[in-house]
């Protein structure tokens, strides 16, 4: 087992659902508006409880069952209670996505992406966020960068059960689509990671080992400057590829430590 990217990282909504027009996104009797600004604050509660005084009017009910569930899966993350899970689920079950913007539609879909995850059905929640990929609405920036590391975590889970032979392909389609995604999103932080766990996970370890160093040194494309994907790398060179490469060279892992410090240092 490898650090997992996937689960680390707090699902936003975009932009593109934060506006809800002039003037009245901070407005203080806007409990939608309100809601939402909460929940990308991770103050889950308390968008929950905006959301559900947003719901008392009809025409923002969906809408506001859609924060509701959000904020109750970033809940169930955080704590693990199955209550939330429930919740979440319930409003995903009782909105209508008919009446949701495009956007909204999207982040309904990651929505039930992520439910199917933490439920474990792993194969059938990365059919759902590969949809949202492959999508004419697609999530730009780091909406898609979220839904990307949720598709790959969930390929990865459902991959392990497997025969090593099959894993094999697995693992293959994640280095494939995160090649091409770092061809069109050079900046992409989870097609940087996903490359080196992948290839590890297939023991190409080589590959992982100069992808981890390739991430490294192209993370500050990034718009935090690199630093999260730095962070992973350094934790999947350290926990994960140091000790297989040990294994697999003869040589000691306080060896490979060191050249990963001195490649680290040369770049900082």
């Amino acid at each position: 087992m490898w650090y997992h990217r996937g689960m680390m990282h707090v699902a936003a909504f975009t932009a593109a659902v934060l506006a809800l027009g002039p003037g009245r996104a901070w407005a203080a009797d806007d409990p939608l508006a309100h809601a939402r600004l909460l929940y990308n604050q991770r103050q889950y509660e308390a968008a929950v409880r905006a959301a559900e005084q947003a719901r008392m009017t009809p025409a923002r009910a969906d809408a506001a069952d859609l924060v509701a569930a959000r904020a109750y899966l970033e809940r169930f993350r955080e704590t693990a209670a199955s209550d939330d899970l429930t919740n979440a689920r319930d409003r995903l079950r009782r909105l209508d996505p008919q009446k949701l913007g495009p956007r909204e539609r999207a982040e309904y879909v990651v929505g039930l992406g992520e439910t199917l995850f933490f439920e474990g059905a792993f194969g059938a929640a990365a059919t759902v966020f590969d949809s949202v990929l492959n999508s004419r609405d697609a999530l730009a920036g780091d909406a898609r960068e979220r839904v990307l590391d949720w598709w790959a975590s969930a390929i990865d889970r459902e991959a392990r059960p497997r025969p090593d032979i099959e894993r094999q392909g697995v693992y293959q389609r994640i280095r494939r689509r995160m090649d091409e995604e770092l061809a069109t999103h050079p900046a992409s932080g989870a097609a940087a990671y996903w490359i080196a766990a992948a290839a590890r996970a297939q023991g190409d370890l080589q590959a992982a080992w100069d992808a981890a160093q390739a991430g490294w040194v192209r993370a500050r494309l990034a718009t935090d400057k690199g630093a999260a994907l730095r962070a992973d790398l350094d934790r999947l060179v350290l926990r994960a590829i140091v000790p297989d490469r040990a294994k697999a060279t003869a040589q000691s892992p306080e060896t490979l430590r060191a050249e990963w410090e001195r490649f680290k240092e040369s770049w900082r």
